[in-house]
């Protein structure tokens, strides 16, 4: 896609911090920097997001981020890592395409705050299970 940012990075049309590359993905420092060490693992195919995913490509975009996040935690002297991605404007996805966010933890004071909210005893589960798998 000739407008998609992470194609033209994935391309080498626009400079980026590389820290891994091979033929199913790259790797690159987030201009963002949510913590020191903020990485992103961008896949060369274009799919607007996780949902839309070819299975081995995935499988292998997991593998990179899980090896790049250890080497980034030991490295940098993180804490912890938070490994993730977002699928869809709802979910705070901001770019369309498939990218994993490896997020060096140091401490809860760091600047990166995801929260989830405690819904217990809101939801039937068993009613949501059913919606589910119909």
């Amino acid at each position: 896609m000739s407008d998609c940012i992470f194609c033209m990075i994935k391309d080498h049309q626009i400079n980026s911090t590389v820290l891994y590359e091979d033929d199913i993905c790259m790797a690159i420092l987030d201009l963002s920097q949510a913590t020191r060490g903020h990485a992103l693992v961008i896949s060369k195919v274009h799919y607007d997001s996780v949902l839309e995913a070819d299975d081995e490509a995935l499988a292998h975009m997991i593998v990179v981020a899980k090896t790049l996040a250890n080497q980034i935690k030991k490295n940098l002297n993180a804490q912890g890592i938070n490994i993730l991605t977002n699928a869809k404007e709802a979910a705070g996805q901001t770019v369309s395409h498939l990218h994993f966010h490896i997020i060096p933890r140091y401490d809860q004071y760091d600047g990166f705050d995801p929260k989830f909210t405690d819904h217990q005893g809101k939801w039937d589960l068993e009613e949501i299970k059913n919606e589910i798998l119909k």
